[in-house]
């Protein structure tokens, strides 16, 4: 093969390379840890941009005693947008809340990916009375754990 063909046959494989190292980023499939501690982990996305996974909060990340709470969720097309949005939301197994997250994944210069989310965090109370103080609101960034 000349050296024409050659460097033509290498820079096609770079370029496929580097496309498919880009198709995989913001994929939500995989573990994550928020700037709060938290440890999410997401199943591999559905057709639909659906997913399911675990997570647990901060505090007890690292103790086994502690179960999981169940997450869903989807996401948009990470091969139709560069940096999609998602949402899901977590039922908390140790307490009677729910909590509600939305947001979107980001790409940095290096190539890192951090999702930064709005959550809101619902908690039972015994009657409406005491609506006002049931829902707390705040932001997490997450960083994929490798």
């Amino acid at each position: 093969m000349e050296s024409g063909g050659l460097a033509l046959l290498l820079a096609l494989a770079l370029a496929l390379a580097l496309a498919t190292s880009l198709a995989l980023q913001c994929v939500l499939s995989g573990s994550w840890r928020s700037d709060g501690g938290c440890r999410m982990v997401v199943s591999v996305l559905g057709q639909d941009g659906g997913f399911s996974g675990s997570y647990l909060p901060g505090a007890v990340a690292s103790d086994p005693q502690i179960p999981a709470s169940p997450l869903k969720g989807s996401q948009q097309d990470a091969g139709l947008v560069a940096q999609p949005t998602f949402s899901f939301a977590v039922h908390w197994q140790h307490r009677g809340s729910t909590t509600a997250f939305v947001g979107q994944c980001f790409v940095d210069e290096a190539g890192e990916e951090s999702l930064h989310a709005l959550w809101l965090l619902r908690e039972e109370v015994a009657s409406p009375t005491e609506d006002w103080k049931a829902t707390r609101i705040g932001t997490s960034v997450f960083t994929r754990i490798k």
